[in-house]
Formats: C-alpha cells, sequence, structure tokens
C-alpha cells in the first residue's frame, strides 16, 4: 500500500476512542453524563492521544435500547444538552486535533418516532412505506439478533391489521430503505450532521440494511451504500463511513465495494479479533496468523478497525463450537458471563485476571496489528465490568474518573446515575484515570505511549502485512511493509514461559538493524546469518527494520 498521494485520508491511522455521552462525564451535576462534561474531558482525550471520538447515540429516545431506539434522527436527548452543546463539543475538540464521528443508525427507529406513530395510523399514511408490512409473518421468521428476548422479526399492528417487520427489538421498527423517500430522509439526515462539522459516521448493523430476512424484494444494500457514499463526498471531502459488518473476511469484502471501492470506507475486523481471543485462550499464534492471511485485498484506500472491545457483547460467533467453547471456559466460566450463547458480557482486565502482562500484551497486538485500533471508553485505566446489569449493560457503567464519590462521574446521588458505578476489585477505588495519571508505569500511561508510537508509525495504516515463519511455538511474528522498503516487524509472545525467536536473514528481511521501538535499542543482523531475539513470558517487541545507522522515522 502506497502511503505517498494519501489525500484527505485521516481515518486509515486514526486512534478512535467510543464512548456514551450518558456515562463519560456529568458536567451539570444532575446525575447524567453530557456534553458540557464531555466537553470539559478533551484535554483527558488529548492527553491520552486520540485523534477520533465516535459517539454513541445521543439523540432523543424512550431508552428501551439505550439510545439505539431512536425518536428524533435530528436532536439531542435534553438530559444530555442541546445541538449548541454538541457544535461546541465538536469545534472544542477539532481545535485539538481530534475528530467526530457519530452512529448512523437507519436500519430502524423508536416505535415512538413520528414517521412510525403517523405510519400505523392508517395503510393510507404518507409515512406508511416508510417501514415494512406484511399480511402474514415470512416463513423464516426467527428473531437471531436477540434470540430468547425476542421470538420473531414481525409484530402485529391491530389498527391497520399487518405485520411490521422488526430485525431488532419489537419496539424498533425496520426503515424501508428500498423507499426512495426513505433514503432521501438518510441524505438529509446526513448533511444535517455533517453541517455541523461531523466528520463520518459508524454505520450500525450494515447487514441488516435491506438484506436481513423479511427484506423488501429485489432490494440491494450495496446500491444504498454507494448512493450514500457518492452523496457524502460530494458534501464533504474528509467524511468516512465505518460500518458494523459482523460477517467472515469474504463476506465484508462485498461491503467494501467488492475490488472497485465505492461503499464503506472501514469495517471493524470481527474475524481478526475473535482469533485474537482465542489466540490468547490457547497460547497460540495460529488464529491469527489465518485471521490475517484470510483478509481480502481491499480497494484503495479501504481499511480495517481493529478492537478487543465494543459497546455490545463479545460476540464469538465467527469461532467454531470447538473454538467458542475454548474462550468460553477460559474468560466466562460462569454461564452467567454469556449472552445469546454467542458472546461474553465482560471486559478485558478482568478477562484476564488482572495480569498486567497480559494486558500489556493485549493492547501491543490491537497498535501493532494492520489497521486503526478503536478503544472503548475505560479501556485504558482496564476497566471492569458490573456482573449486576443485565447484558451489554455490564459493561457500560459510568467513567471511572477518581475515588471520590461515583468515582468521580458525577456529584449527584447515586440513585439519580444512569447505572450504578462498579464495585468490588474494580471499582473505582482501584481502578480510576487520577491514580493512573499519577503513576508513570500504569496501564493509562503505557496505551498513551502505544499511541504515541503507532501514530509515527505509518506503515501499521498503510502498509502490507505478511507473517514470518519461525520454529518458536505460541509467538506471532508479523511483519507490515511498505513501497518505501523496511518496515515494522512485531513480535508477541502468547505464552507465559520466555521464548527465543530466530528471524530471517538481514537480507530477507531487507534491512541492517533492528531497532526496538518500544523500549529504544539496537539489534545489530549479521548478513546471511539468522537473527536471535529473546521475548518474555507475555513479551512483545516492535522492530523497526532500517539500514545501518538509519534513522527511526
Amino acid at each position: 500500500m502506497r502511503m505517498s498521494d494519501t489525500g484527505d485520508l485521516w481515518w486509515r491511522n486514526a486512534v478512535y476512542y467510543c464512548l456514551d455521552v450518558e456515562t463519560f462525564r456529568d458536567g451539570d451535576g444532575d446525575g447524567i453524563g453530557d456534553f458540557q462534561g464531555l466537553t470539559e474531558s478533551i484535554g483527558y482525550l488529548e492527553q491520552l492521544g486520540v485523534t477520533c471520538v465516535w459517539l454513541m447515540p445521543f439523540y432523543p429516545t424512550p431508552d428501551r435500547d439505550d439510545g439505539y431506539d431512536i425518536s428524533d434522527f435530528y436532536g439531542v436527548d435534553p438530559r444530555l444538552g442541546s445541538l449548541g452543546d454538541v457544535v461546541e463539543f465538536v469545534r472544542t475538540a477539532r481545535s485539538r486535533g481530534i475528530r467526530t464521528i457519530i452512529d448512523l443508525v437507519v436500519n430502524h427507529t423508536s416505535d415512538k418516532h413520528h414517521w412510525f406513530r403517523e405510519a400505523k395510523r392508517s395503510r393510507n399514511s404518507r409515512y406508511r412505506d416508510y417501514y415494512v408490512w406484511r399480511d402474514r409473518p415470512t416463513k423464516n421468521s426467527k428473531n437471531e439478533v436477540f434470540p430468547g428476548e425476542e421470538q420473531s422479526i414481525w409484530e402485529w399492528e391491530p389498527r391497520t391489521e399487518q405485520y411490521f417487520l422488526h430485525s431488532f427489538y419489537r419496539h424498533q421498527p425496520d426503515l424501508n430503505l428500498a423507499e426512495p423517500r426513505v433514503r432521501d430522509e438518510v441524505s438529509k439526515i446526513v448533511a444535517f450532521w455533517l453541517s455541523l462539522g461531523i466528520a463520518g459516521f459508524r454505520v450500525d448493523a450494515v447487514p441488516f440494511l435491506l438484506s436481513g430476512p423479511g427484506a423488501p424484494i429485489d432490494s440491494d444494500p450495496h446500491e444504498f451504500l454507494r448512493d450514500l457514499k457518492r452523496f457524502i463526498r460530494r458534501r464533504s471531502s474528509e467524511a468516512m463511513l465505518l460500518g458494523e459488518v459482523s460477517l467472515p473476511h469474504d463476506g465484508q469484502f462485498a461491503y467494501f465495494g467488492g475490488g472497485d471501492g465505492g461503499e464503506l470506507d472501514a469495517q471493524f475486523d470481527f474475524t481478526l479479533m475473535n482469533a485474537v481471543y482465542l489466540s490468547l485462550a490457547s497460547g497460540e499464534a495460529e488464529p491469527i496468523a489465518k485471521a490475517l492471511a484470510s483478509r481480502p485485498t481491499t480497494h484503495e484506500p479501504a481499511t480495517w478497525g481493529n478492537f478487543l472491545r465494543n459497546h455490545d457483547e463479545l460476540t464469538l460467533h465467527l469461532l467454531q463450537p470447538d473454538e467458542r467453547e475454548r474462550v468460553f471456559e477460559e474468560f466466562a466460566p460462569d454461564p452467567a458471563q454469556r449472552i445469546y450463547d454467542r458472546g461474553i458480557v465482560r471486559r478485558l482486565a478482568p478477562m484476564l485476571g488482572g495480569d498486567p502482562r497480559r494486558l500489556r500484551l493485549a493492547y501491543s497486538l490491537l497498535f501493532s496489528l494492520p489497521g486503526a485500533p478503536v478503544l472503548f471508553y475505560g479501556e485504558e485505566i482496564g476497566m471492569g465490568e458490573n456482573p449486576e446489569l443485565r447484558g451489554r449493560l455490564a459493561v457500560r457503567t459510568p467513567m471511572q474518573w477518581s475515588r471520590t464519590r461515583n468515582g468521580g462521574f458525577s456529584s449527584a446521588r447515586p440513585s439519580r446515575l444512569p447505572g450504578p458505578v462498579t464495585t468490588g476489585g474494580y471499582g473505582p477505588e482501584h481502578v480510576n484515570v487520577r491514580d493512573q495519571q499519577m503513576d508513570r508505569g500504569s496501564l493509562f500511561h503505557f496505551i498513551g505511549a502505544l499511541i504515541a508510537r503507532y501514530r509515527t508509525t505509518p506503515e501499521i495504516g498503510w502498509g502490507d502485512v505478511r507473517v514470518i515463519e519461525h520454529e518458536t511455538p505460541g509467538v506471532l511474528a508479523h511483519l507490515i511493509a511498505t513501497d518505501r522498503g523496511g518496515g515494522l516487524l512485531a513480535l508477541h509472545n502468547l505464552l507465559s514461559a520466555p521464548a527465543t525467536v530466530l528471524l530471517p536473514t538481514a537480507d530477507q528481511l531487507g534491512g541492517e538493524v533492528l531497532t526496538d521501538l518500544l523500549n529504544p535499542r539496537e539489534i545489530p543482523m549479521e548478513s546471511g546469518q539468522p537473527t536471535e531475539v529473546q521475548l518474555e513470558g507475555y513479551g512483545f517487541r516492535w522492530l523497526q527494520i532500517t539500514p545501518e545507522g538509519g534513522a527511526v522515522v
């Protein structure tokens, strides 16, 4: 991949940070996180090194699905602030080098949205075709998204005596994106937020756009995405689309636009995420190596978003049943820690037993894998989940800023918070921002150092990856090279025992010196001889390949 002539492709090597305004920081003391508190926290995000904030839904909502049931695409939940507060945050963040992207949730609306309220009044309503209606359910009506919570994807509407489609919850009727007027509405929504300075959109549940069970016949989600991408490009030179496409690599390829591009700019790599957890559980590098090898060659400049945790359950649906069970046994031995028979409702730090060596190994992997890293708020301090909360809410607890009341999230009574602060060994008295800022050896400072190194190592976002073969089990060695020669060679020991790795010769690697980027030192390579590198248990190295005496860039 060429790093020259990149244009305005900031998103290829951005550092993304996902947060929910409601649970991040309360600025006015009413118990609910808000844009005032978020704006006051921009300095913290800048200190960490974040370059793009991804905001989970902050729109008006009945809040039956943590904000993903939207009743107005143009507004702001009044508990969180106003449109003016959003603009002030976006402007201030941009002045500090941080862009903002937001969730574009157009698979469905809330059943309280005025489109749906009008649509269900009469079959002749002008909004009727904004949704999908049937006289009888389709044969394939099982709800695959929320099994056990929803039995069907169809719900009876007694007033007009038809069923409406809901691929998710019954209070979230699917929008009919095959209807031209709905597409026009989506374009207006996108144009509105772009005009306020938003730099892109994380597109929710992309495979359900026009292609899920019950979708209109002959509807093409790729045509919709191509039209949306062209519209966005006309309105903004920088805006991007980051898609949630939870499919195997070969299925994801089509959503980039195939070999011609023109659809999503970036996609979360669920295959690689699943492979990382299997490798962490088994101590074997092969799953990650296979996942990297299975990535399709994308049309420039499309890229991948790498992540270890997100705001949903840790879905393992792309693993084989025996592989999934192995990860369950290692990281979610209690059935209460699992959901939908495919996912885990825990954060990373507790899954790894709080072991700082394994945590640092995992995040070193995240930032050295080709693509752009995505963090979920609180990861940088090792926050844990609250097992007393149901489902996905277990990992969406208030941010822990200090040891003080409510973890410094709010000065209000605990009963007024959007949810309880995590307690126990991962509560704010043990895990918080303030303590870790004061400790140079903390996870916060470690991740900050990884971010700084990632941002000065552009080949991670732009280079071509190759897994290096060697004879040491449990060690992943991958090389990210560019057309300028050299590159980054990353080594990760997935086992607790020390390991020795024999690397290819200098001629094969294309350099003369290996420079350790995380612990500055040089490792000379003798011509024609393999190079020996030592790794501690759960150890890792980022080695830049340079000519002798070459400058580190």
